[in-house]
């Protein structure tokens, strides 16, 4: 098995790591090392979280992002990693889902 970072979930950390580089010159680097540690995670304990809009979503201990990722072929695919302040429904748009 596999991790592959999808380009919009490196984005997601790109802009994660942005925010929180004005709040404080070192947290960026710590949020990006927390994101990436918990990912790396994944080969572990990939399977075990519970599905949310149709991926597994992987709630970070540090910070208030989620990981949302599938399991295919071999492979734990990253799909977004997303700020859970926002509204329900930018993550859902976020993550290709319809909001009838």
């Amino acid at each position: 098995m596999k991790i592959r970072l999808l380009g919009s979930a490196y984005n997601d950390l790109k802009y994660g790591r942005r925010f929180y580089e004005k709040i404080n010159s070192n947290l960026g680097d710590y949020f990006f090392e927390c994101l990436f540690s918990e990912i790396d995670s994944l080969m572990l304990y990939y399977g075990i979280h519970p599905k949310c809009f149709g991926y597994f979503r992987m709630l970070s201990k540090r910070f208030p992002y989620a990981v949302y990722y599938t399991i295919e072929n071999e492979e734990i695919l990253i799909w977004r990693v997303l700020d859970c302040r926002q509204s329900p429904k930018k993550t859902m748009k976020f993550l290709g889902m319809r909001m009838d």
